[in-house]
């Protein structure tokens, strides 16, 4: 197997296990095909790892196994271990009668760089973000199948190809095919996910936790669910009782979901009304007063240079969302923008209650779900974040 070899004095992110490898870290480049595995060793040649190799990149190796003892890292069993590992956790924790929906592989988080793989009931969503996972296709195809799960459904990101050339198909890798539209239940509410058009692998199941939790604060409240896509948040808190519920998305066919979501669940027309709309002027225009409002927007930083216009947008948004909510009311608000990290907002949301000139107490700090597991050595894992507050 080729090598990579790593410069002296620039050991020390690999010691710590943090999966990236940085083109400068590296004494020369091996003559490799992008995608290709590469042993990584010290430069007094001492075996660290394994990992996939992306030359022409920024990160030009993603280190998915640290071992001082040869592997033999190509072969299906490898990689079937992997993937039960993963699959045994969500099992114990994850899995039961009332949810059937999660994340079984989370790139980084579980130690497989590079491959996201959602499960809809009997049916895996993956998501191959890198060559390296492309490369092994197979592999994982046949890993998926021997833990039970009968469909494969690939779904790839647009910018994956962009970076190493990935290639952006969408379709059934399995060699049967199921359904594109499945039925799922989570927590014991139901919801139909499109896998082929919706958003991300089809749902947003890292807020499954949060989800849950609004059900504490939604018995007998009329609540406002901004950005709420399929309606989760709006179903959770009709299923716990709700007075009313508002759901407001500025995509139509999202509001049709939620209609259908709502159909499943038996919910009566009347404690639910769906708006397409800019959430923003919604909240600006409408006269309702709220007992409870959800702000989970879209990552509105994606790089670097984006973050300075999204913690201004943050602002805003959770400004006049103080400004509407009832004395004594609770605002759910969230970030999944990585670029903004736990600290800075807490300060948009603190500038956003100073401005609003109204008490705030933080009930809650909440994250992503925990089959969407974070590797302790590689903090970018960790994305999600959201405070529980009551507004005075």
């Amino acid at each position: 197997m080729k090598k990579l070899i790593i410069n002296k004095g620039r050991e020390r992110s690999l010691i710590n296990r943090h999966p990236w490898i940085y083109s400068g870290a590296v004494k020369e480049l091996p003559e490799a095909e992008i995608g290709e595995i590469l042993a990584v060793y010290s430069f007094d040649n001492r075996l660290i790892g394994y990992g996939f190799y992306a030359p022409g990149t920024q990160i030009v190796c993603r280190v998915f196994e640290y071992t001082s003892t040869e592997t033999d890292v190509n072969t299906q069993e490898y990689w079937t271990e992997k993937i039960k590992k993963a699959f045994e956790i969500r099992k114990k924790f994850i899995i039961s009668e009332k949810t059937n929906a999660f994340r079984l592989i989370n790139a980084e988080g579980d130690f497989f760089p590079g491959l996201i793989a959602d499960v809809y009931d009997n049916t895996v969503v993956v998501q191959m973000l890198i060559k390296g996972t492309e490369n092994i296709k197979d592999y994982i195809i046949n890993g998926l199948l021997s833990v039970g799960y009968k469909y494969v459904y690939l779904k790839s990101k647009e910018v994956s190809g962009r970076l190493e050339g990935v290639e952006t198909l969408k379709g059934w890798i399995s060699e049967k095919e199921g359904k594109t539209e499945i039925e799922i239940i989570e927590n014991g509410v139901k919801f139909i996910v499109d896998i082929e058009t919706g958003q991300k692998t089809g749902f947003f199941l890292d807020q499954r936790d949060a989800r849950q939790l609004i059900k504490q604060y939604s018995k007998d409240a009329t609540v406002l669910n901004t950005f709420s896509y399929s309606g989760g948040f709006s179903l959770y808190a009709l299923d716990a009782g709700a007075k009313l519920v508002h759901s407001v998305d500025s995509s139509k066919i999202a509001v049709d979901l939620i209609e259908q979501n709502l159909k499943i669940n038996n919910i009566e027309p009347e404690r639910h009304a769906s708006f397409a709309e800019d959430v923003f002027k919604f909240l600006k225009t409408t006269e309702t007063k709220y007992d409870v409002i959800v702000l989970d927007p879209p990552a509105f930083a994606k790089t670097a240079k984006a973050v300075k216009n999204a913690a201004r947008g943050y602002k805003e948004l959770n400004l006049i969302a103080f400004r509407k909510i009832k004395p004594g009311g609770i605002v759910f608000t969230f970030s999944c923008s990585q670029k903004i990290d736990r600290d800075l907002f807490r300060k948009i949301i603190f500038a956003a209650a100073a401005d609003a000139k109204r008490n705030v107490r933080i009930l809650h700090q909440t994250t992503q779900a925990p089959d969407h597991s974070i590797n302790i050595y590689h903090p970018e894992n960790e994305y999600l974040k959201g405070l529980v507050l009551l507004v005075e």
